[in-house]
């Protein structure tokens, strides 16, 4: 019989509740957050105690329920990164609202199709922000309204919720017209509880510090909810997103953990000061977004003596496959199964039994896992995509070994196609980013005439590296079978992403059909 194998949570839960409300594990006078603002003046920072969390988050519920918000109404959140966005995400769930936080970087029109498919009651903005047309009958709070709620004269209870009500909604980064809804449940959060063991090792003695900004998910997953629950520390950096500022940031707050994506990574190698003993407090480094590359892995560990943990996810259940100090990472794999949940392989052509270890498939999350979605907002026809009897595919592939390690080999819809051979991209990244002049590369199939369609990298030479088609050409020759060589090398500046850090692969297609590469040979 499959399914989740941990705890679940009572029936009656909430989830700012859960990550906020004092006591023993969170003592009222134990800083819970850290803003920040610069690294010029160590001293240029927000410290907020639990207990000052906690009354801001209870007063702003209590102001948002005083405005006739109801429980179940839609708030959109587009604010400037600032504490004022996380104070309002928590606040809205406190009072039974569900908060959708939205990208600094949307642009008018992406935010206007948000606040109409939401039907969002009230929206939070700053006015530098684009926002387009305001749908009627939204109610506006601009940040000095924000603030206002914090001070609000009284205090609400946390809203009784139950586990399966709603709790917040996100869109998908958005490389279709229309981004999906995902809706989460107040459980959402009691789901995380498998990572904490199976991919942080994170205890009450923490300091965790996130790159991302406040209105990324995974800076309120793994930057505020997971330390807070744990009664960590969390630390938050608004400032000048320069590269260099992060090993100072480590060693001024004594970070013990550091979450942000690869290229982030291999961003602080490049431009950091790495002198001896630094960090001096890290105890390892987390990532989740895109694929790890070794070499990245390889260098970091050499350089600062700690090790990254890589984990796998997805908007609709966040991470669920990992490394941790208690599952070493492996070479080529994204790690293994956080304990507890029920993940399996299975037939990428239909059916919903698991393949045997060795076989490639869809990675498959059991539905009764609390960290899954409530559904598509909106789309049942989108979920009846996603849904194999008891289990949800997200459209990752894998291939799970004897061990339990599993190795993700892309997106099923990135796979591309040649002699009839299936490859993933990330094998052939793993390869050519391996060569020491190579800072980036991704892969992709392209097309280069009518009904010919052959694989292509797109390649970030290091500064100061002369771009050598003849090199990389003799290195994946060396390396890969031949059918899943590429065909052809574009070389530039730097490789399109979404907001979230991930590759737009298909910007890479339509950039090479557009011929905006001038550098683009064919081999």
């Amino acid at each position: 019989m499959y399914g989740y194998r941990g705890d679940f949570p009572p029936e009656q839960f909430n989830m700012a509740r859960y990550c906020l409300e004092t006591g023993a594990l969170r003592p009222a006078d134990k800083t819970g957050l850290v803003v920040v603002r610069g690294v010029e003046d160590p001293g240029d920072t927000e410290d907020w105690t639990y207990g000052a969390l906690e009354d801001a988050v209870l007063r702003i519920a209590s102001a948002l329920r005083a405005d006739g918000l109801e429980p179940g109404d839609r708030l959109v959140i587009r604010l400037a990164n600032t504490s004022d966005y996380a104070l309002l995400f928590f606040g809205a769930i406190a009072a039974g609202l569900v908060p959708l936080p939205a990208s600094s970087v949307l642009s008018a029109r992406e935010v206007h199709f948000i606040l109409e498919d939401c039907g969002a009651r009230a929206l939070a903005m700053t006015p530098d922000l684009p926002v387009g047309d305001i749908p009627e009958g939204v109610r506006v709070y601009m940040p000095a309204d924000v603030r206002a709620l914090r001070t609000h004269t009284e205090r609400a209870d946390y809203m009784a919720t139950r586990a399966d009500d709603p709790a917040f909604l996100i869109y998908t980064s958005g490389t279709t017209a229309k981004p999906k809804g995902v809706l989460h449940a107040q459980r959402s959060v009691w789901g995380r509880r498998p990572m904490y063991d199976g991919w942080y090792g994170i205890t009450a003695q923490d300091r965790m510090l996130h790159a991302g900004a406040f209105n990324w998910t995974y800076t309120l997953g793994t930057g505020l909810c997971d330390p807070w629950i744990n009664g960590a520390t969390a630390l938050v950096y608004t400032g000048e997103k320069d590269p260099a500022v992060w090993l100072r940031l480590m060693a001024q707050h004594e970070a013990t953990m550091f979450a942000g994506v690869p290229t982030l990574y291999r961003q602080i190698l490049k431009y950091g000061d790495l002198g001896p003993g630094m960090p001096p407090t890290l105890r390892h480094g987390l990532t989740a977004g895109e694929t790890l590359p070794q070499d990245l892995a390889d260098e970091w560990r050499e350089k600062t003596g700690t090790i990254v943990y890589e984990a796998l996810g997805m908007s609709e259940v966040s991470t669920y496959i990992s490394s941790s100090p208690t599952v070493p990472p492996r070479p080529g794999k994204a790690g293994m199964p956080q304990k507890g949940r029920e993940v399996a392989i299975l037939p990428t052509d239909g059916g919903n039994e698991p393949l045997p270890c060795g076989e490639e498939g869809l990675i498959a999350v059991h539905r009764t896992d609390p960290a899954l979605m409530l559904g598509y907002w909106n789309r049942p026809e989108e979920e009846e995509t996603v849904m194999r009897g008891d289990w949800f595919c997200g459209g990752d592939i894998g291939v799970m070994d004897e061990d339990g390690y599993i190795t993700h080999l892309g997106r099923n819809d990135d796979l591309m196609s040649a002699l009839g051979f299936r490859v993933s991209p990330l094998e052939v990244e793993q390869v050519l980013g391996a060569h020491p002049d190579i800072a980036e590369v991704a892969v992709t199939e392209i097309s280069v005439r009518k009904n010919v369609s052959v694989i292509g990298a797109f390649v970030v030479m290091r500064d100061g590296a002369t771009p050598d088609e003849t090199q990389l050409h003799t290195l994946a020759e060396d390396k890969l079978a031949a059918y899943k060589m590429p065909r052809e090398y574009v070389f530039l500046e730097a490789l399109p992403r979404t907001p979230n850090g991930k590759v737009r692969r298909g910007e890479l297609r339509r950039a090479y059909q557009r011929k905006s590469a001038p550098d683009s040979h064919a081999l």
